[in-house]
């Protein structure tokens, strides 16, 4: 490369130097097989090397205990609020019930597909402070006969992430969308019926999803659930029902092994912690910059912020980018600006932008 860039891209985005090398350096020949990963079978024995490879170090990862299965799906994590609803309802009395806590626009989006399949009860929503906060557990309603509680973990143009493991009522499963920081800090996957991400935060290429799910969960899906979205299906074919994206498969077991070589979850999240502390300390230095969202419920993967003189939007946004420092543009519905500082943003980058914070603070 003849230029230094740092990538704050909420998705597709970043990911390690080391995989994008690896995967150059394998792009013609897969490890003396004479093809590249991308036209391989997905039924012949070097792809379903990788793929196994891959499924074992992600369950490693994140610890999945033995009765969940891991799926890897296309679609994205907006095609699972439809596909997890046709999954999990059919288990109750029609029309079931799905109760959700709306912490961000992801969370509404899920509320807005999941009413097609279901009665959907809103157990509780930060809406009314602008969605800077979770809302306190013991303000849940929940209706405790719902097929399932649907929260986001981590809400990617928010900026506003779980601070405790959830609950729900007895015999109501969660379901989390943790497309955005899944594998940047450790979970209690047991805590969980199902665990849902799109790959193109922390994982791999956008076309990826991964659903980690119970087994006890995989019997309950409508009789209108599509046979490649059908997860007892998917997890029986070991996710090849269908032709899986193979090559985001490959680069995401990729990403998977550099992260056991950086010392697994555990040694990311203290990563993150420090580039998150840092960021967030230079926003907070004075009311140049205002970040909106409660301090214990601040993202380390998202950071929105805003300046307080929104005319010098745009000064700011050529000043990053003639530095290097690019997709700084927060998201079209909330304006401002934002900083997704995933595992693969490196320290230095977010240094980087503090410098840059701060210099142009002072100018």
């Amino acid at each position: 490369m003849t230029n230094q860039v740092f990538n704050f891209s909420a998705g597709p985005a970043v990911l390690p130097k080391e995989v994008l090398q690896q995967a150059a350096s394998e792009m013609l020949d897969w490890q003396g097989s004479g093809m590249s990963v991308m036209e391989m079978s997905h039924r012949g024995p070097e792809f379903i090397s990788i793929y196994r490879q891959a499924e074992s170090d992600l369950r490693e990862l994140l610890a999945v205990p033995p009765n969940y299965k891991i799926l890897f799906m296309q679609g994205g994590g907006l095609a699972q609020n439809a596909i997890i609803p046709m999954n999990l309802v059919g288990c109750c009395p029609q029309p079931a019930t799905i109760d959700f806590i709306h912490t961000g626009s992801w969370s509404g989006k899920s509320i807005q597909e999941a009413r097609r399949y279901a009665n959907v009860n809103v157990a509780a929503s930060s809406e009314a402070d602008g969605f800077t906060r979770v809302p306190p557990r013991e303000t849940w309603n929940l209706t405790g006969h719902a097929a399932y509680l649907h929260i986001c973990t981590n809400e990617t143009i928010d900026g506003v992430e779980y601070d405790f493991v959830p609950e729900s009522l007895p015999k109501v499963p969660i379901v989390a969308d943790m497309s955005s920081h899944i594998l940047s800090r450790s979970i209690d996957v047991s805590k969980y019926g199902l665990i849902f991400a799109g790959a193109q935060k922390n994982i791999g290429p956008a076309g990826l999803t991964l659903v980690i799910v119970r087994d006890d969960l995989l019997e309950d899906a409508l009789a209108i659930c599509p046979s490649a979205f059908h997860f007892k299906t998917v997890a029986a074919n070991e996710s090849m029902f269908n032709t899986p994206p193979t090559y985001a498969i490959y680069i995401a077991g990729l990403v998977f092994a550099h992260l056991k070589k950086l010392g697994g979850v555990a040694a990311m999240e203290k990563i993150n912690i420090e580039k998150a502390r840092l960021l967030y300390a230079a926003l907070d230095a004075d009311d140049f910059y205002q970040n909106r969202v409660a301090p214990a419920y601040r993202s380390r993967m998202n950071v929105p912020f805003f300046l307080r003189d929104e005319s010098l939007n745009d000064k700011f946004l050529a000043g990053a980018k003639a530095r290097g420092l690019l997709q700084l543009k927060g998201h079209k519905s909330v304006g401002g600006m934002r900083a997704s500082i995933y595992n693969a943003m490196p320290l230095e980058g977010v240094q980087a932008l503090v410098d840059y914070l701060n210099e142009f603070a002072g100018r």
